[in-house]
């Protein structure tokens, strides 16, 4: 078994891996690139069949829907073969029609926890894991009697860590650890110790602590900090009023555990780009089946102290302007680095306008080095391969075997 990383082994994100057994190949992501612009024309990778017409190409294998994963599987041929987890792609297919870019590939199955797949001589068997994106995925590949084990995106410290202690515990045997290094730092200082529930411990705080509404910011796809929010709102005694698009990609993620409309203490807000939205698409049974749970800004403005908001940053200017923030905070959930781009900087300058504080409460969607370290320890690996990383020079410092790879090169399991 040959393989090739046609991006990611230099870079934090826009991954695709090339597998090949004989003349069948299979590719595992196909990511839209971070640095690219929401308008940049960006090329599918140099690999034969990911257009259509080449029947060794077995089929794209996503690991999850993060677009730095799988941003760039629309531009695949109709008749090439793509697999991703079933919930994965029911919450793209809901954020569709909020967010256009993130719409679902045309999958010809769906991948689950430790069903092997069978793509020509490649068995690929899913590992659960845990990570920002619901539904995510490591991925064990076997062929030609050598067996490889893909990281994609994970971390320890979210909601459901239990399942990379799961992975450490009872690692499967590899030849090559494939593994995503996106804490690795150049300057090497150790990420921050955070974790989910830490996040929610602060939330409780500074909801308890503010005198008016707190508005949070944050992706609607991020089920974690859903979960999150929802019970540090409940513990603050305050509601949470979710938009559109979160209550939207809450319910379709078919788990009745999910916070989402019909909850206590739970509401809906429609802000104004969503409104429109519906409106000019017509499909308004989308505000009809949550009237029962609709909340207004006049609600909103009459007693700002009981509610928490948990949507777009698009909405902050409407808040701003009905003045519903007034007395009130707001939090940023989402990486600082969106801050510094000159749509989190109009929103800093917004806020700052407007007298509102604005308070971070967030953590990675990506292990520490501490628990990387404690994967490699686990797999005890031949050969570990860095991925996802800007500092793949600095793995020796701290795991053994690594064997780096620069992009567009084959190389042996």
């Amino acid at each position: 078994m040959r393989v090739r990383i046609h991006r990611g082994a230099h870079e934090i994100g826009g991954n695709c891996i090339e597998l090949a057994s004989g003349t069948d190949r299979i590719v595992l992501d196909v990511g839209r690139p971070l640095s690219a612009g929401w308008d940049d024309d960006v090329p599918l990778p140099d690999v034969a069949g990911l257009a259509g017409g080449d029947p060794t190409l077995r089929g794209v294998v996503l690991s999850h829907p993060h677009l730095d994963h799988y941003g760039l599987t629309a531009q695949l041929g109709a008749d090439v073969p793509v697999y991703m987890g079933a919930e994965a792609e029911r919450v793209l297919q809901a954020a569709t029609f909020f967010s256009p870019i993130s719409r679902a590939p045309h999958l010809a199955g769906h991948l689950s926890d430790r069903a092997r797949l069978h793509l020509g001589p490649f068995t690929i068997t899913p590992y659960l894991i845990d990570h920002s994106a619901f539904d995510a995925y490591s991925l064990l590949v076997e062929a030609d009697g050598r067996r490889l084990f893909y990281s994609g995106d994970l971390r320890a410290h979210g909601r459901k860590g239990g399942l990379f202690e799961r992975l450490v515990a009872h690692p499967p045997t590899v030849d090559v650890l494939l593994m995503e290094g996106t804490n690795v730092r150049a300057d090497g200082r150790a990420s921050a110790p955070s974790s989910e529930r830490s996040v929610e411990h602060d939330l409780i705080e500074r909801f308890t602590s503010t005198e008016g509404m707190v508005a949070m910011f944050s992706s609607a796809q991020n089920i974690d900090r859903l979960v999150t929010a929802y019970r540090a709102a409940v513990q603050a005694g305050r509601t949470l009023v979710v938009d559109l698009y979160t209550a939207t990609v809450a319910a379709a993620t078919g788990r009745p555990s999910i916070p989402q409309p019909g909850f206590p203490g739970l509401a809906v807000y429609v802000p104004q780009r969503q409104r429109v939205r519906v409106k000019e698409s017509e499909e308004f049974d989308r505000v009809k089946n949550i009237r029962d749970v609709r909340v207004f800004q006049e609600e909103l403005l009459r007693e700002p102290q009981r509610y928490v908001f948990l949507g777009a940053s698009s909405a902050a200017g409407e808040l701003v302007r009905g003045g519903v923030l007034a007395g009130g905070t707001a939090v940023w959930s989402l990486w600082h680095g969106y801050l510094t781009q000159p749509s989190g900087q109009r929103l800093v300058q917004l806020l700052q306008r407007a007298g509102v504080p604005l308070y971070e409460h967030h953590t990675s969607g990506h292990a520490t080095l501490a628990d990387l370290q404690r994967l490699a320890s686990a797999f005890a690996p031949a050969r570990l391969v860095p991925i996802h990383s800007e500092a793949t020079d600095r793995f020796g410092d701290y795991f053994g075997g690594v064997e780096p790879h620069a992009d567009g090169t084959w190389w042996d399991v």
